[in-house]
């Protein structure tokens, strides 16, 4: 008798798996030294590294160095790593760095990073080092190395960096590349396989492109994105135990605040009466209960709160609608001659809500803002960049260690720059730039809370509202820890469950 022998083959599939995100707007160049808006940022950072970086407790992490230390109180030494290759297949280099380096200086390239490099006086490699020579004590030496590098190999004999084919596909060192990107779509990243930590464990990610913020919603409700932020009112209103049951909600402060800034080159607006009056015309209380449901704080200047630059006895003005008549009427305005203005801002946003509420405010004391609402590239493109308003309403965000010098300086006006307002303070610019040398943080400290108090005595900008960051993720996906950079800090190990 025959013995029949069956062989069970067993297979193992593995499911890829995605994670779904959203933008409201389209990346302007995923190049991150012409980045200048948060989104081009937020997809940028898939695809490229820096040398350090920060960890979920904002302490300096390694990322393609491997390590650094300060030969002395002006020379930072880097050892690179050189177990690390770009997407292309070609290894990382020292070269790198330095391509970077004089890529960010070069005055034919336009971008607000480059003010952080002028206080290096120069930067040589040799093999698998990188040694920055600083002109005096910046105490700033180590975090603008925070600059994602590019690849030299491709971009050496780029002709215009600006408009550069690069910027719509670029090749990085990151956890991820670019497979799908175009105008008004949806953009397509997948894992790399090769990226010198490990490969992600999340084969893709797809940023879905949804202007309208209340479609976004829609798809969180759904299910269909796996991480999206909530609005207050979504928060304590349109949200219950189903949605509960698959998200975890994170909640804290927000490294962001709105504002309403003034073209400060118009005579309309040279007046600090009337700017004083506008700032006293508002109620920024009425503006954190109305649009976030106590889910943030009034915004009393331009550093952040918890952070040693933050001047805690400065206060935005509580709305007092007879001082701001009186000063409207000091400045030469009333009723037979009313302060009329027009206020610009985009689409995708809060902005609109805010300026609502704003212009409802302004009319208690007879000012008339005409609203503009415009889309996120429109309004860049045509407005901020060629200068081209009287006032916006917007968001700036803040990294963790504040620098005024691209906001505040006077210099910062030239093109590139982000003070497009026009603000102009001398004592401001010497403060600015003597902060630049100190080291000792207490001393640090205290010149930026001056810096603080001087600009909100100006009111350069109606600084609005601080809102609280709200963010949900999907309960399938771990393991997630919020921190002070977010939640987003350790997607690479993040796991989402079929």
């Amino acid at each position: 008798m025959k013995k029949i022998i069956f062989i069970l083959s067993l297979s193992v599939c593995i499911v890829a798996s995605t994670l779904h995100l959203s933008i409201s707007a389209s990346p302007s160049r995923l190049n991150p030294i012409l980045s200048t808006d948060s989104i081009s940022s937020e997809v940028s950072q898939w695809i490229f590294n820096s040398l350090i970086t920060y960890d979920k407790d904002a302490k300096i992490k390694l990322e393609l160095a491997k390590s650094y230390r300060f030969i002395d109180e002006t020379t930072l030494e880097f050892v690179l790593r050189d177990d690390i290759y770009w997407s292309d297949g070609v290894k990382f280099s020292a070269k790198d760095v330095l391509f970077t380096y004089n890529t960010i200086i070069s005055p034919k390239i336009y971008t607000p990073y480059s003010s952080n490099f002028t206080h290096v006086e120069s930067v040589k490699i040799d093999k698998n080092r990188v040694i920055i020579k600083y002109k005096y004590p910046y105490f700033k030496a180590l975090e603008i190395w925070m600059m994602q590098i590019l690849p030299e190999h491709i971009l050496k004999d780029e002709k215009d960096l600006m408009t550069s084919k690069f910027n719509q596909s670029p090749i990085g060192t990151g956890p991820y590349t670019i497979k799908k990107f175009s105008v008004s779509s949806d953009i397509v990243l997948n894992a790399n396989p090769n990226y010198f930590i490990h490969k992600p464990n999340i084969d893709k990610i797809i940023y879905h492109f949804v202007p309208d913020s209340s479609s976004r919603f829609l798809m969180l409700k759904s299910g269909k994105l796996d991480v999206g932020n909530l609005t207050p009112l979504q928060l304590e209103r349109q949200i219950g135990s189903d949605f509960k049951s698959k998200f975890n909600i994170y909640e804290d402060l927000a490294h962001s605040y709105s504002y309403l800034g003034f073209n400060l080159k118009l005579e309309k607006f040279k007046d600090i009466r009337v700017r004083k009056a506008l700032s006293y015309a508002i109620d920024r209380d009425e503006l954190v209960k109305i649009l976030y449901f106590g889910h943030g704080q009034v915004c009393h200047g331009p550093f952040m709160p918890k952070t040693g630059a933050y001047n805690k006895n400065v206060k935005s003005p509580k709305q007092n609608i007879k001082k701001a008549l009186e000063l409207l009427k000091e400045a030469g305005y009333d009723k037979d001659n009313p302060f009329e203005f027009t206020l610009t801002t985009s689409t995708g946003s809060s902005g609109s809500y805010i300026a609502q509420i704003l212009q409802h405010q302004l009319k208690k004391v007879g000012v008339k803002m005409n609203l503009r609402v415009m889309e996120w590239q429109a309004f860049l493109n045509t407005v901020i960049l060629p200068k081209k308003f009287e006032a916006v309403l917007m968001g700036w965000s803040l990294g963790l260690k504040p620098d005024a010098y691209s906001i505040w300086h006077s210099e910062s006006q030239r093109k590139g720059g982000f003070n497009f307002i026009g603000y102009e303070n001398k004592k401001v610019d010497v403060l600015i730039k003597k902060a630049e040398k100190i080291v000792d943080q207490e001393e640090f400290d205290r010149i930026y809370q001056e810096i603080f108090k001087l600009i909100a005595k100006d009111v350069p900008y109606l600084f609005l509202v601080i809102p609280n960051s709200i963010t949900v993720v999907n309960k399938k996906i771990e393991p997630v820890s919020p921190s002070i950079i977010g939640v987003m800090h350790n997607t690479i190990e993040w796991i989402k469950a079929p």
